[in-house]
């Protein structure tokens, strides 16, 4: 199930601007755009493609209100023949594009839209608004995943996220990568991720007594009873767990884990673990939280902590060390002729393209080439038909099949794109028929715009 409110307005203004423009001039002919990045952010030696089922979603249902059609109205911008056009708005075009959770590189198209020229310009600002962040959150919950492999790590980023948006699909991206789920209750209900949960200092402090806190929240909650134990001494409070234990044991009922959120994770951890242990508490888990990364993930690690899992908030849902990508969604071709935008630092390679991948002997990620459509090349095409004449092909996979998608296409990564400072980024070899379509374009520019 897909959560997205189709607000056909939400989009730039120029946007409308250009489709106006457009429609005043008869340029109605297929145009080809493809959403790409053009750099990898810092420390980034691969991202991970996310998003795609919203984008299908926006598109198949895309369709302008008659209070948004007033609205336009009443701002005097707009002619009748663009307001004639939206109202009957539909998309009819075609997507192709790297299924989710796929490994890509800068330069490599994962997603280009065919459709009537109005029709592509229109989606542009919102395809790169679902796509962006999703990508950005995918791919920094996978650096989580390979930096703490074998252990439990929640979504915590609700409260921090920019929007209610942006916590679900954070939520929804994060599961891709290899999350086990969400607090976020929401995205729970919307696309059937597992919800994960605690309880806040505010319940243990409203408590006179803080051993009758941990009782009464595991008599409240007896089948997820997860007990946060740094609210005043740490230590002291893993003491009162273990004699808790046996008289919620008495009633059924099991303690699941204890949270730490503060201080010395490391340290505590290892004090609690102790503690616990020795109280004959040797299943409850301990679970941690408060402002981590992937950094922080490795460095617990490394160690020593003994820590089963991990609450992952602020950092994940900003991506907070590289919140944004240098992205694009760019015309490459208009009317049959193939375009290029020749901006300095800016420049785009022409026409409808392919991304052919190659793997070693071991089935690791090899090397992947950037070439045309319809190139014969060795290697796995990445881009493959999504939407067909504005409907969604049918056989597209569930959530559960892109996040094995994606520990997939982790698994094929060679072992130096693990590291976490930025190990050696793939980029992509240009085939020589691009090349020579960019030539061909250069010795005659009047011929292709």
């Amino acid at each position: 199930m897909s959560v997205i409110r189709n607000d056909a307005l939400l989009t730039d203004l120029y946007q409308l601007s250009m489709v106006q423009g457009y429609l005043e001039q008869g340029m109605e002919e297929t145009a080809v755009f493809e959403f790409f990045v053009r750099k990898l952010p810092p420390g980034r030696s691969f991202l991970v493609a996310a998003g795609l089922a919203q984008v299908i979603e926006y598109l198949r249902t895309l369709s302008f209100s008659g209070e948004a059609l007033a609205w336009l109205e009443s701002t005097g911008r707009f002619s009748s023949r663009l307001l004639d056009y939206l109202q009957n708005f539909s998309f009819t075009g075609d997507v192709h594009a790297m299924a989710e959770g796929t490994v890509f590189f800068a330069d490599e198209p994962i997603l280009r839209v065919t459709a009537p020229m109005p029709q592509a310009q229109l989606v542009e600002s919102r395809l790169i608004n679902l796509l962006h962040f999703q990508t950005l959150v995918a791919t920094k919950a996978v650096r989580c995943v390979l930096a703490a492999p074998g252990k439990l790590l929640v979504d915590f980023g609700m409260r921090r996220a920019h929007g209610r948006e942006a916590a679900l699909l954070a939520a929804r991206a994060s599961y891709i990568a290899g999350f086990a789920g969400t607090s976020t209750v929401s995205a729970a209900a919307a696309f059937g991720i597992p919800v994960y949960g605690t309880m806040a200092h505010s319940f243990i402090q409203s408590h006179d007594d803080e051993c009758q806190a941990f009782e009464h929240f595991a008599r409240a909650q007896p089948g997820n009873v997860v007990l946060l134990i740094d609210t005043y001494d740490t230590e002291r409070a893993a003491g009162k767990v273990v004699a808790l234990a046996p008289r919620l044991a008495a009633a059924g009922i099991a303690i699941k884990a204890v949270r730490l959120d503060s201080g010395d994770l490391a340290m505590h951890a290892r004090k609690v673990r102790r503690i616990l242990d020795a109280g004959g508490c040797a299943e409850v888990r301990i679970f941690v939280s408060g402002n981590l990364d992937e950094h922080e993930l490795r460095g617990l690690l490394e160690q020593g902590a003994p820590i089963d899992g991990f609450g992952i908030g602020t950092r994940l849902t900003t991506s907070a060390d590289a919140p944004y990508l240098d992205c694009a969604y760019k015309l490459q071709e208009y009317a049959g002729r193939p375009r290029r935008k020749k901006s300095e630092g800016k420049a785009t390679w022409p026409g409808r393209k392919q991304v052919f991948r190659r793997y070693d002997a071991h089935g690791r990620l090899a090397g992947d080439v950037l070439t045309l459509e319809d190139d014969d090349t060795p290697g796995r095409p990445l881009i493959e038909p999504v939407m067909r004449q504005g409907e969604a092909l049918p056989g597209r996979p569930d959530l559960e099949a892109v996040r094995e998608h994606t520990r997939e296409e982790l698994g094929r990564l060679p072992a130096p794109m693990h590291a976490l400072e930025g190990g050696p980024a793939v980029v992509a070899e240009v085939s020589p028929a691009l090349k020579s379509l960019v030539a061909e374009m250069e010795s005659a520019p009047a011929t292709f715009g």
